[in-house]
């Protein structure tokens, strides 16, 4: 019988079947409109309000600050255009990291277009920005800095802390990106006035993320319409979703000590066996400041062939990723994050991410590890 594991967590993750049974009677049975007057309507709206108070609370935010929108891209979409747009009489400069998520780099380029000036603030070999060079680059223009909390293709954690201080300091917007590692590792709001998150990450729905926006912040809606959401996302809410959201993060909060020991674990059982069985590995992003989660490495001779490798691990029955799901998977892209820490495109086409999740047990990675070798061993011979 073939395997079926399932190692891009950093994609999308299988969602909790407790999750999904909470879900299901807003999928059948509660069905009406939270703008409706009527008592279809009104029970909607009470369950929206309580799915936001209870993800308020493990963010340590007010209620009112949630924004609910369709994921994690409208949200980063809503966070940039949103502040460049409503505070453009104050100024007209932006800085990102340069191995942002597609969305933001993208969104960026189009506000380029809209007369915006962006700095692509360069990161270290292990994906780190430069704080000092943050606090250079920022002047009297500069009403926003966006830095995503943990990059999705190699797992580094930037210190958000230091940055939202120094923004704080310099009265500058703070955006971040916390798509993977809310729900994952501990998010320090105190200075963040803009925080996006979402469920598919953390074993909820597709379809359903949210913007934290910190009160006073000046914004305006990316979405006009019946003015949802305090005016600030318009759009029929998504029920199902938004307690799939809610209870996702519940079970994320209450079980995260425990199940970040595990796949701990697991990430330290990989590295170690990949440095032991494989002379040509090398790994990409900080080993020790990173998310457990993740594992992204490359082998030497085998560059540019990681799609390959892709497939022949399908085979298997085993899932794992090139890079981002979010941006294109095509052989002639190299990643942007790859290539920001300093490989070479060549090298950069070169890279397997291995995503680890609640579901992933140690039998699954040894029966990965052993068939990677397998594969591995399959190519070699064509390359050398």
């Amino acid at each position: 019988m073939k395997h079926e594991i399932y190692l891009d967590n950093a994609a999308t993750t299988r969602i909790d079947k407790r999750v999904w049974e909470t879900m299901l009677p807003f999928l059948n049975d509660y069905y009406g409109n939270a703008s409706s007057l009527h008592h279809f309507g009104t029970s909607i709206k009470e369950q929206i309000q309580e799915s936001r108070k209870k993800i308020a609370q493990y963010i340590k935010c007010e209620a009112e600050e949630i924004i609910f929108t369709s994921s994690g891209t409208e949200a980063n979409n809503f966070a940039l255009k949103g502040i460049a747009f409503a505070n453009r009489s104050k100024g007209n400069h932006i800085i990102v990291s340069s191995i942002e998520h597609d969305c933001v780099l993208n969104t960026c380029k189009w506000l380029e277009t809209q007369g915006f000036f962006v700095t692509y603030l360069p990161v270290d070999k292990d994906g780190f920005i430069d704080l000092y060079l943050l606090k250079r680059c920022i002047n009297l223009k500069t009403i926003l800095v966006s830095v995503m909390h943990v990059n999705n293709e190699i797992g580094t954690i930037q210190p958000i802390s230091e940055i939202s201080k120094i923004c704080k300091e310099r009265n500058v917007y703070f955006h971040s990106d916390a798509c993977q590692s809310f729900g994952k590792t501990p998010v320090d709001i105190q200075n963040i006035d803009l925080l996006t998150i979402n469920a598919h990450k953390i074993y909820g729905p597709k379809g359903i993320g949210a913007l934290v926006i910190k009160k006073g912040t000046n914004i305006t809606p990316l979405l006009h319409g019946g003015g949802q959401e305090f005016g600030l996302r318009s759009s029929t809410e998504n029920i199902a979703g938004i307690v799939g959201f809610a209870k996702a993060v519940e079970l994320c909060f209450a079980e995260m000590n425990v199940e970040n020991d595990r796949i701990s674990n697991l990430q330290k059982k990989i590295f170690s066996l990949l440095n032991d069985t494989l002379e040509d590995v090398y790994f990409n992003g900080s080993i020790k400041n990173r998310l457990p989660h993740n594992i992204n490495f490359c082998i030497r001779s085998l560059e540019g062939e990681s799609m390959r490798l892709l497939l022949l691990l399908d085979e298997e029955g085993i899932a794992v990723s090139s890079g981002s799901a979010c941006s294109s998977n095509s052989e002639n892209s190299a990643s942007h994050v790859l290539q920001a820490i300093g490989l070479n495109p060549f090298e950069a086409r070169g890279s397997i991410r291995v995503s680890l999740g609640r579901y992933n047990t140690e039998n699954e990675i040894n029966y990965f590890l052993d068939k990677l070798q397998e594969v591995i061993c399959k190519l070699k011979p064509i390359f050398t």
